[in-house]
């Protein structure tokens, strides 16, 4: 039996599943986004199979434009905010971990820290952090900016706030909060650590109004795949969310972002890589392939095109399906989303597809692993012990039933095998994961 085990989180962030057409399958649960009960459904699931997180995407701004496409495809038009309702989800569960979205672009650290140390209190330590610096043009806008700040810019600002948040978190000492009523006192003031930050983005001087998570700190997200991001993950991320369509680029990213940890004094086993893994399950090769097949065909041409054009940076609604995309309409760089667009482009210069086929054929970071409980369970397992992830973040084509089909069969599989735990052993998301309580830069100094 395997004495290293891989870790698992569910990714939840769209209508009815992660693809496009997902809402329109007749044989799926049609609920709004909206509903709350939807969710409790889902994190159950989850839990009953042993997950370390349930993880909530998160989208600001919403497009004014192209309606009549955009109604075809709802994903993040209609959705709860992330950290409210991982609170919700906290409360209705006791093992599971819950991560929520939140941009350092358009937010403050202060209040950031003082939201997820709620969270983690509220969940006994199970609050997990997804960092993004945000990617569209629509979110700027709503918070006063013409346009989206630049990649470099936006990156800088992420890297302090980070390091920002770090410092408030450990405002307090474990032990400050004493409640003594013989000495009358409710906190030892030589347990407080005032922050006093003042750098290129922010400039604090304060205290945190709580008192430290239980965890130390949330467990960190990242996702960036640029050499900036990799780097912002190298010096703090704690689970990486990575996409890689083969296991050569998979391990590529693994060794890469493993190696430029010791730059920042970090040992690798202080990081678990999450492999994005959408999939669909079924009882043979054959219906999984049908079932995907049927979700291909729901996908209107308008929302396929739009949603290549998104990722491309460039409006493409205007050029005939059957020609290929003139390289004159491809940008020169990316500011949005440098991993979408990077393979975007390279699959138009090395393969010269017409757009309609690229639009067809296209998923957003990977297409759907799809076949038996065994096939997806032998290429996990594959994929984990060769070193291309230490786990797999998952979504699902279609849910609930997918997640259902995979907690059923998959799941007790990949048990037997011994590359997954039978039952949680701690209570924190960091015991789930392996991952020690960091040290309080003060007081443990």
């Amino acid at each position: 039996m395997s004495t290293r085990q891989m870790s698992l989180g569910l990714l939840i962030g769209y209508y009815g599943g992660s693809h496009a057409a997902a809402w329109l399958h007749p044989d799926n649960e049609l609920a709004q986004a909206t509903d709350i009960e939807y969710y409790k459904r889902l994190i159950k699931i989850a839990e009953d199979g042993k997950f370390d997180l349930f993880f909530i995407a998160d989208g600001l701004g919403v497009r004014m434009d192209k309606l009549n496409v955009h109604a075809r495809t709802p994903s993040f038009i209609n959705q709860l905010e992330p950290l409210t309702l991982a609170a919700n989800l906290a409360g209705f569960t006791d093992h599971i971990g819950v991560g929520a979205t939140v941009s350092t672009t358009y937010s403050e650290p202060y209040n950031v820290a003082r939201s997820f140390a709620s969270l983690d209190h509220i969940s006994g330590g199970r609050a997990a952090m997804n960092i993004v610096t945000s990617s569209s043009d629509e979110s700027a806008r709503c918070f006063g900016h013409e346009k989206l700040p630049s990649h470099t810019e936006r990156y800088g600002r992420a890297k302090e706030f980070v390091s920002v948040l770090k410092k408030l978190w450990d405002s307090w000492g474990d032990d400050a909060f004493i409640l003594d009523r013989s000495s009358g006192r409710a906190f030892d003031p030589s347990k407080q650590y005032a922050v006093h930050h003042h750098g290129r983005h922010f400039s604090l001087d304060g205290v945190l109004n709580i008192a430290r998570p239980p965890q130390g700190r949330p467990v960190i997200i990242q996702a960036g795949a640029s050499d900036v991001g990799k780097d912002l993950a190298a010096e703090s991320a704690e689970i990486v969310f990575v996409t890689g369509s083969t296991f050569e680029q998979a391990s590529a990213f693994y060794k890469d972002l493993k190696e430029r940890m010791a730059k920042y004094g970090r040992h690798p086993d202080t990081m678990k890589i999450l492999l994005g893994f959408p999939v669909i399950v079924a009882d043979t090769d054959e219906e999984a392939d049908t079932h995907y097949a049927e979700l291909q065909a729901l996908v209107h041409p308008d929302v396929a095109v739009l949603r290549l054009g998104v990722d491309l940076e460039t409006d493409l609604s205007n050029l005939p399906l059957d020609q290929p995309i003139p390289l004159d309409r491809i940008p020169a760089t990316s500011n949005l989303n440098s991993t979408y667009f990077n393979r975007i482009r390279n699959t138009i210069v090395s393969e010269n597809p017409t757009l309609g086929e690229l639009a067809m054929r296209y998923q957003r970071g990977i297409q759907a692993h799809r076949g038996s409980s065994k096939k997806i369970a032998d290429m996990m397992q594959s994929w984990f012990e060769r070193g291309a992830c230490d786990g797999f973040m998952l979504s699902f084509a279609t849910l609930s039933d997918g997640l259902v089909k995979f907690v059923g069969d998959v799941v007790p599989d990949l048990q037997q095998r011994g590359v997954f735990r039978l039952n949680y052993s701690g209570k924190t998301l960091r015991d789930h994961l392996g991952l020690e309580r960091p040290a309080h830069r003060h007081s443990d100094a």
